[in-house]
């Protein structure tokens, strides 16, 4: 998917750990830990609007686009 979570970077740059967000945001760990490590296909916007809350940014500073091939399953036919 060419859509990625910059959940580390943003953590790293607000000396953050994953546990605290989880915390402060009222998501598991485990949930938190699939955003991070680009396994998750969707988000609700309600997560995206506590993490943006928490992390002090913007959707954008979060999610990031990375043109590359598609994946079969999102092709047109």
């Amino acid at each position: 998917m060419p859509i990625r979570v910059q959940l580390d970077r943003l953590l790293h740059d607000r000396r953050m750990s994953l546990t605290e967000l989880a915390d402060r945001v009222g998501v598991t760990i485990a949930n938190l830990s699939i955003l991070k490590t680009g396994k998750a296909r969707a988000m609700r916007f309600s997560t995206l609007d506590a993490l943006c809350r928490e992390l002090d940014c913007q959707p954008g500073d979060l999610l990031v686009f990375e043109p590359g091939p598609a994946d079969i399953e999102d092709e047109w036919v």
